[in-house]
């Protein structure tokens, strides 16, 4: 369903585009790819200049190969526009240093630690903390998500519709479903 119509006549005055991708490859590794892309309909004046309507003021792409596991076995970002060309793009050989940190252990903690503030590029360092969820919807299919494999499916209780109390667990998940909670008055 899509929004409402808006309550006034509006503007575009930017778009933001965002996209990830996940590949296995060959060797029994995974890909995960996004570009981030902002772009104005109009000109765009900068301190560091004009940019002209339509020409991206970032235009950014990060890649993690990792094993399944979720371990970070590479990782590579390229600027390729940015508002400060020569300033922005010397960070991305940086985050060449996530090889080692796993997806699902502390990865998030860890990107902040290392590139928040001056250390990193904002985007970038925004764009990989999806990272995490794009790697779980990449290997979904891998295995089924109800499939019985002695734990508790990793995506339970992480959102309201799978409340291990709630009735999409008891009809989806019935081994993991626990009584309701007590109502609170």
């Amino acid at each position: 369903m899509p929004l409402p119509p808006p309550a006034a006549p509006r503007t575009l005055t930017h778009t933001r585009r965002i996209r990830f991708e996940g590949y296995r490859r060959a060797d029994g590794l995974w890909d995960l790819e996004a570009h981030f892309e902002d772009v104005k309909p109009q000109d765009y004046q900068l301190s560091s200049g004009v940019r002209p309507a339509g020409t991206p003021v970032h235009d950014m792409w990060v890649r993690l190969t990792v094993d399944r596991q979720y371990n970070v076995v590479a990782a590579t970002a390229s600027i390729d526009a940015m508002p400060y060309t020569g300033f922005c793009d010397r960070i991305a050989p940086d985050y060449g240093a996530l090889a080692g940190l796993n997806l699902m252990h502390g990865f998030r903690k860890a990107l902040k630690e290392r590139f928040a503030g001056v250390h990193g590029c904002s985007h970038v360092t925004e764009l990989l903390t999806h990272f995490p969820t794009v790697a779980l919807q990449t290997f979904a299919g891998e295995v089924r998500d109800n499939e019985d494999r002695g734990h508790k499916p990793f995506q339970l209780d992480r959102c309201h519709a799978l409340d291990t109390h709630g009735e999409a667990v008891k009809r989806y998940y019935a081994k993991w479903h626990r009584a309701p909670r007590a109502a609170v008055e």
